[in-house]
């Protein structure tokens, strides 16, 4: 037999059957003979036909099924290599020795059919199996291929979810930051309202005891005049009674005799009369009401003070020089941010600060943020687009804060302001155009302002020098910028409106903002109205 394997298939084909050639005498053992001395032979056609079955023996043998003949082989190698070397035996032996072999070639012939029939199904199944592997393999080469592109895509699609994610966070931890100011601004507020509440349940109570003694008075003076009318009455027949005796007597001794009583004073309207031992006095008045109920009954409302507002139309400036460097920022942007260094170096429990400001947009945004690793609002002016328009809160120490009108800034001209603040007694005054328009007091009472953070122009910190947001950003210019650990006086103010010298102490100006970012313009102006 003879395996073949054409393209990706397995062919198996029978061996070919070779014609048998006789053996050189001199090859054989005892070496050459004649044939007409020696017993020298042809091979019988059994022998023949054995021999010219060996070729398909030794190519079966390259077969799996081959590899189990090797010992059938060699004894019939034997056997002929015997039969060969016994030259001069009888015919008539050999003859059951060939029968015997003819059956075993046709045994072996059939083994060899059976085993031909095996490969070729061996093969057919190889070829199937092959087959069948070239597509799996195809097929895995594909599924592996398609891996490759889902994981390819499954690692970009994790790289953008992750990114997300930390977009995603960054939005949440800004939430939290500002639902935690909300929170301690509503625990402020909540504070204020139960304090007020209570100063309101206090002065109610104060209302209805006043009323109450207020009633208790009437309640006396009714009685007291149901007490009075009898007498008054007693008393005016007495009176008539006298006047017919007068008229009856004339001018005489009697009427001399009636004289008004030097020891009482006189009233107009309660008539003393002294005749015959007798004396006619007025009734009692009524006692006045208490002085703390009559205030109240007053209905006057309190003067401009503590924690009122008014809202006064701005004043127009002349011309204003010497003002220093102003800082334009152009747009919302969270790039556009200024930085004054060094900051506070010390501890504040005073502080004034005055600008120039000019914005036309619908809220004013943050003029100033100051941040600290503990707060990042120990001190805020800003206003965003959910407050009222003009609205600015004043942050000290987060979540104290106040609300300052500053609506005359949103015209798109120039106005100066200033914000002071002092912990003594926590007083506060807002000044806009040299005019007071705001004032209080009880705000942050006692506190101090801690040295060493970052004071930022323009943005509003979520942390230490960022965090911003652009709907907290401010639009506009700003210039003359000052502040001072002190408290200024009207007289000062007034000039810092007119351009005048600056007052002493100044420990911030804009000269110390020496960094600024994004599309923020810094510009020197000789007068104010030259500046864009």
């Amino acid at each position: 037999m003879q395996k073949a394997q054409r393209g990706s298939r397995l062919h198996i084909a029978p061996a070919p059957r070779h014609p048998w050639t006789a053996p050189n005498p001199s090859n054989l053992p005892g070496g050459p003979a004649d044939p007409s001395t020696s017993d020298f032979r042809p091979p019988e056609p059994e022998e023949n036909e054995l021999l010219c079955l060996l070729p398909g023996v030794v190519m079966g043998m390259g077969s799996p099924t081959g590899r189990a003949l090797p010992f059938f082989l060699i004894f019939v190698h034997i056997y002929l290599h015997g039969a060969l070397s016994q030259t001069t035996g009888p015919v008539g032996q050999r003859k059951p020795f060939f029968e015997r072999l003819r059956r075993l070639e046709e045994q072996f012939r059939r083994f060899q059919e059976v085993t031909l029939t095996h490969l070729q199904g061996i093969a057919s199944h190889y070829n199937l199996h092959y087959n069948l592997s070239f597509d799996i393999e195809a097929r895995f080469q594909s599924l592996a291929h398609e891996s490759r592109a889902v994981a390819l895509a499954l690692n970009q699609s994790q790289a953008a979810v992750q990114d997300k994610l930390g977009h995603l966070r960054t939005w949440v931890r800004r939430t939290q930051r500002r639902s935690r100011k909300a929170d301690h601004r509503l625990l402020a507020l909540s504070a204020a309202m139960s304090e007020g509440s209570a100063r309101r349940a206090r002065e109610q109570e104060r209302q209805r005891a006043a009323v109450s003694g207020l009633a208790r008075d009437v309640r006396a003076l009714q009685d007291a005049l149901l007490r009075l009318t009898p007498l008054v009455q007693s008393q005016s027949t007495r009176l008539a009674a006298l006047e017919g005796q007068l008229r009856l007597a004339g001018p005489g001794p009697a009427a001399r005799n009636v004289t008004p009583d030097p020891s009482r004073p006189s009233n107009p309207s309660a008539p003393q009369l002294q005749g015959g031992g007798q004396t006619i006095r007025a009734p009692p008045e009524p006692r006045d009401p208490p002085l703390d109920f009559a205030y109240r009954l007053q209905g006057a409302q309190e003067p401009l003070g503590l924690g009122n507002q008014q809202a006064w139309p701005p004043e127009s400036p002349g011309e204003v020089c010497n003002v220093g460097p102003a800082l334009i920022f152009p747009n919302a942007s969270t790039m556009n941010v200024g930085f004054l260094r060094p900051g506070f170096l010390t501890g504040l429990r005073a502080l004034s600060i005055c600008s120039w400001v000019r914005t036309a947009a619908d809220h004013l945004g943050t003029l100033l943020s100051y941040a600290t690793e503990e707060n990042d609002n120990k001190l805020v002016l800003h206003g965003r687009d959910s407050l009222a328009p003009g609205s600015v809160h004043f942050v000290i120490g987060d979540p104290a804060f106040r609300e300052l009108p500053l609506q005359p800034l949103l015209d798109g001209q120039w106005h100066h302001m200033c914000v002071i603040w002092t912990s003594i007694l926590g007083r506060y005054w807002l000044h806009v155009d040299r005019r007071l328009v705001a004032t209080g007091s009880r705000f942050r009472e006692g506190y101090e302002i801690p040295p060493g953070g970052s004071l930022v122009l323009g943005q509003e910190q979520d942390h230490v020098g960022g965090g911003f947001d652009s709907s907290e950003a401010f639009v506009g210019s700003m210039a003359g910028l000052a502040i001072w650990d002190r408290v200024l006086v009207p007289g000062e103010i007034s000039n810092l409106a007119m351009g005048k010298a600056l007052p002493t102490g100044a420990i911030l100006t804009l000269d110390n903002a020496t960094s600024v970012g994004g599309f923020v313009q810094r510009v020197n102006c000789t007068c104010l109205q030259l500046c864009p």
